[in-house]
Parts: C-alpha cells; sequence; structure tokens
C-alpha cells in the first residue's frame, strides 16, 4: 500500500500557511517552515511496517496548487493522510473535493486538533474518507491503514461513513509513546526542508526533537486557550538517554548545529538533569547548540545553569499577558512576578529567553494590554530577553477558551476562515485594528537603544551576523502580518 503523508498547498495574498506542528496558526509574510514531529513519525512507522510512503509537504516545498494538483493526479498513492488546523479546514474540504473529482479512488484522511473538535464537521463538509481524532496520529494512522490493508481492528478516534450514517471506532484512547518506537527517519521526511527557515535557528542547519507529548503543565487542564490540550489529555515522555541518542545521530550523521526540543514544556527534574550531564559526558554541548519551550515559575537558578553548561540557548517561554488576572484566567500556573524572576535567572545563566504575548482577550482593556507591552519593553531594555513573538488571542474549538466563548457569548464568528489571527474573532473592549496595532507595538517594544547597541556588542561570528540579518528581516515579516491590508 502506498501511502502519502501531505500538505496541500495554501496559497494565499496572506503570506505563508504556519501549520505544521504549530499550536497556534499564523500566515507568516516571511516564510517559516517547522519540521512537522508527529507526522514524521507516521511516515517513519509506515515505512518500518513494510508500507511504502511518500512525503508530500508541498507548502515547504513551496509549489502552487496547479503543480500539486498535476501530480497528484498522475500519482499512484493509495492514501492520502492530511492535518489540519481550524483556519484551514475550509481550504481542505474543497481541495478533497477537487482531490475526489480526479482520482475517486485514493483514500482521503483528515487529522488534526481541529477534527478532533468537531470529528463529524468534516465528513459532513467534505467526501473525506476517514477523520482521525487526538493527538497521536501517528498511531492511529498506522492502526487505520492496517485495518484497510490486513483487516485488523481500527484503534479508538476514528469517524467514517458506513452508508448514510456517520460511525466511529469508539472513544479516543491516548496510548503509549516512545514504547519500541524508532528515531525519524529523517531522510524519508525530508529534513533539510525545515533546516534553514526558521527564526529559532541561530546555527545552522537546525532541526527539531520531540521528547514528549505534550505539556506538563496539567492543572485543571492545563492552559485555557491551548489546542493541544484537548489532543493530548495525558503527558507522556520518552527519557534521558532516548533523545540523547537521536541527538548524537543528529550531529554526526546529519551535520545539525541546532536543535530545537518542541515538547510542549520540556521536562524539568531528574530528565533535566540526566539530559544536561549526558550531553556534557558525551561531549554534544561542544558539538551543538540546545533549545526548548519552558514555564516561567518551573526553574531554579542552578537548573537555567546547568542548562547553560551543557550549551542550551533559545529558550521560548508562554508569558501571554502583563496581568495576573488574566494570567489566572488561562490557568497559566505562574505570576507576572514568577515571568520577570524566571526571564533574570535565564540571562543570568547565560541563556536568550524569547517570550510569546497575546493580545486580544475578551476582558482585557487597552489600557491591560498596554502593560503588557510596557513589561516587554523592560525586559528588552534590561536585556533579560532577546526576541518576541506577538499573536492574537484565538478560541480554537475544542480548547475551554472556546467553550468560556461560547458559554459567554464571546463569539464574533464561527466562519473558521476568520480565525487565522488577522483580526478580532472575540467580543470585547478592542477592535481588530486595535490588535493589530498592539501587536506590531509589541513586536516594536525591542526598539530600545540599549538593546540594539547590546546585540551590536555581541557580535563576534560571522553565524551572528547571518542571524541578525535573518532576524531582521522575520521582525519586518512579522510587521508586514497585522497591516490592516492583511
Amino acid at each position: 500500500m502506498k501511502i502519502a503523508i501531505s500538505y496541500p498547498p495554501l496559497e494565499s495574498s496572506k503570506g505563508t500557511p504556519l501549520l505544521s506542528q504549530n499550536r497556534q496558526f499564523q500566515w507568516f509574510n516571511s516564510p517559516t517552515y517547522i519540521y512537522p514531529m508527529i507526522p514524521a513519525y507516521a511516515a517513519t512507522l509506515l515505512k518500518n511496517k513494510g508500507y511504502e510512503v511518500v512525503w508530500d509537504d508541498a507548502i515547504a516545498e513551496q509549489k502552487s496548487y496547479g503543480e500539486w494538483l498535476e501530480w497528484y493526479k498522475k500519482s499512484d498513492i493509495q492514501l492520502i493522510a492530511i492535518e489540519s488546523k481550524t483556519p484551514t479546514i475550509k481550504k481542505y474540504w474543497s481541495i478533497i473535493y477537487d482531490m475526489k473529482n480526479f482520482r475517486p479512488d485514493i483514500t482521503v484522511v483528515l487529522m488534526g486538533d481541529h477534527v478532533t473538535a468537531f470529528p463529524e464537521e468534516s465528513l459532513e463538509k467534505s467526501p473525506v474518507d476517514y477523520v482521525m481524532t487526538g493527538g497521536n496520529f501517528d498511531l492511529s494512522l498506522l492502526s487505520l491503514v492496517n485495518h484497510i490493508s490486513k483487516k485488523e481492528k481500527m484503534c479508538g478516534g476514528i469517524y467514517y461513513r458506513e452508508g448514510n450514517k456517520i460511525q466511529h471506532s469508539g472513544e479516543f484512547q491516548q496510548e503509549g509513546v516512545f514504547h519500541d518506537f524508532p528515531k525519524i527517519d529523517r531522510d524519508l521526511t525530508h529534513w533539510k526542508q525545515y533546516s534553514l527557515h526558521n527564526g529559532n535557528y541561530k546555527y545552522l542547519p537546525g532541526t527539531y526533537t520531540m521528547i514528549g507529548r505534550d505539556c506538563w503543565w496539567r492543572k485543571d487542564g492545563g492552559c485555557t486557550f491551548c489546542s493541544w490540550t484537548g489532543i493530548f489529555p495525558k503527558f507522556q515522555m520518552g527519557s534521558a538517554e532516548h533523545l540523547l541518542n537521536e541527538i548524537d545521530e543528529l550531529v554526526h550523521r546529519y551535520g545539525v548545529r541546532e536543535i530545537f526540543d518542541d515538547t510542549g514544556t520540556f521536562p524539568g527534574g531528574k530528565f533535566l538533569q540526566e539530559f544536561c550531564e549526558g550531553l556534557m559526558k558525551r561531549g554534544l554541548h561542544q558539538k551543538v547548540v540546545m533549545g526548548c519551550n519552558m514555564k516561567p515559575g518551573a526553574l531554579t537558578q542552578e537548573q537555567y545553569n546547568l542548562m547553560g553548561r551543557a550549551n542550551f540557548r533559545f529558550i521560548l517561554y508562554g508569558i501571554e499577558s502583563a496581568n495576573d488576572k488574566t494570567l489566572e484566567r488561562l490557568n497559566k500556573g505562574n505570576s507576572v512576578q514568577d515571568i520577570i524572576e524566571t526571564m533574570r535567572m535565564a540571562k543570568k545563566a547565560g541563556l536568550e529567553p524569547h517570550v510569546t504575548c497575546m493580545v486580544g482577550y475578551p476582558w482585557e482593556t487597552k489600557h491591560d494590554a498596554l502593560e503588557t507591552i510596557r513589561l516587554t519593553k523592560d525586559l528588552f531594555q534590561k536585556g533579560w530577553i532577546d526576541t518576541l513573538q506577538a499573536t492574537i488571542v484565538i478560541p480554537y474549538p475544542g480548547t475551554e477558551l472556546f467553550r468560556q466563548a461560547q458559554e459567554n457569548d464571546w463569539l464574533l464568528t464561527t466562519d473558521w476562515d476568520d480565525y487565522d489571527m488577522r483580526k478580532q474573532v472575540l467580543k470585547g473592549p478592542l477592535t481588530s485594528e486595535d490588535v493589530r496595532k498592539l501587536s506590531q507595538d509589541l513586536y516594536k517594544s525591542c526598539f530600545t537603544p540599549a538593546y540594539m547597541f547590546r546585540k551590536m556588542s555581541k557580535i563576534r561570528k560571522i553565524d551572528d551576523v547571518k542571524f541578525y540579518y535573518r532576524a531582521a528581516k522575520q521582525v519586518v515579516g512579522h510587521l508586514l502580518d497585522f497591516t490592516p491590508n492583511q
């Protein structure tokens, strides 16, 4: 059986769709391609079980829709699996109609967080054959393919038609992830396509790992806005040794110079100590730079110092807001003071903190949003953060925030095309013009003389020059992302 793991082109004047391996969707004017870890695991598992697998990321390959459709019409694939998110789902319904028109024999599968929230919707709105719910769509896809080709029983969480009725294979169950899992086949999954155009990397080529699914912060269901909380209801992770072995191969076989582990929040405690000490014991800290997601308030100064010695660099923090009431409503589990102290500790350890912030909460005023800008400007001024990403709050289906929005009549629209972070979709004190301007102001908060001088004074190598050039292009692109005509 020949199977394609696909990202069909999504052409738009808004830019490049940031769809793969992304918890929030955006169109980027400055192209960014993120290595999709779980689809890469799916491709590897299928190949290792004897199936013929095609890696078909037409977005990263920068194919036009016409080029991709011609390839599709001439291909001999039998099943195609497509990841979708809320702002892309209507476009993919249209694409599936085209696909079925030209090749009705091909089995089409949709997977991702949106279809997990509304699995029957896509079966009603398009001729898709199967909808897979849950986050482990590597395991689910293998189960589905085994069912189709070998008549094995399907795992839970798969929806399909039986005559005119929509049926499903039972409730989705999150099963073990790292037991007997192979290392990802990087050649099969075209890792080089994602190794350059990514603002997370300073040293090229770079790539991703993902030792956990997805975030260990689970109190009362985790962060209310996160679309991956529902698709990974339990946190699962592999061992430090598992990750060290993977990094060893990436460094020595592929020449990777920087790695970002995209676990929702990187594990701390014993895992972090074993991992950092393992990097140093193997001498990997002298050959590769590490990055990860981390939660404010999660680590001590000693742990950050250990990460610094192990050659961590880029640490991504979702700080979201500079208002304690907002952090409480988002169930972040930390305060604004935790954020400030964490950035100070991370910078003291020689790390380069990156923060993500959001504007457009239905309960925040413009004054509240300006407090977040004041915080980021102060952190830049002190030299405690290095980079920033601004986003507009989007209540993705399946999240607690979406449930609250329905309950409180906050939704301005349920046209999924509007959930692409280009305008406000939640009722509140702020307009779409307000949130676009505030997002731009967040990006501009780094433009202080002290910050610019500090950055210029730290240029030592050609890698630094190239990185700052790429970073400047990214900032310009992000400012364009939030212009009114976009």
